[in-house]
């Protein structure tokens, strides 16, 4: 039985439309809120049908010396198209990107997730160092 970790796939997001990708400063500042934006298939788009969506992406923060990250956010997607007249009829659509303001005194990583809800569970981080 595989364990929760092994199931995350990762890529280089500007190959693959389904990794979340992180923009955030590399060197924000020291106790001020800085803004993290998350997107999924921001180089190549993501299908946002009924049958085929992103359905959530999580933010997570790990200070260096931390065992353990700090959830900071979490997007929930939920208008893909359908409605009681059958898939794809709405109009309505979620795009999944989200942008967050945290700050943080200490260097490290910032994680994200995602979930496709026919390709799974994606991942990946960024390395910041405050300043």
């Amino acid at each position: 039985m595989p364990a929760f970790k092994e199931v995350f796939q990762s890529a280089d997001w500007k190959q693959e439309k389904h990794v979340p990708v992180i923009d955030a400063p590399d060197h924000p500042a020291k106790g001020g809120f800085f803004n993290v934006t998350l997107t999924v298939g921001k180089e190549i788009a993501h299908p946002n049908t009924t049958e085929h969506h992103i359905r959530w992406i999580s933010l997570y923060f790990l200070p260096d010396g931390e065992k353990f990250p700090y959830q900071i956010a979490r997007a929930e997607f939920t208008a893909h198209g359908e409605s009681a007249q059958g898939p794809n009829t709405s109009t309505v659509f979620t795009h999944s990107a989200v942008t967050v303001a945290m700050k943080t005194d200490k260097p490290g990583s910032i994680l994200a997730a995602s979930y496709c809800n026919i390709h799974g569970l994606w991942e990946s981080s960024k390395r910041i160092e405050v300043k």
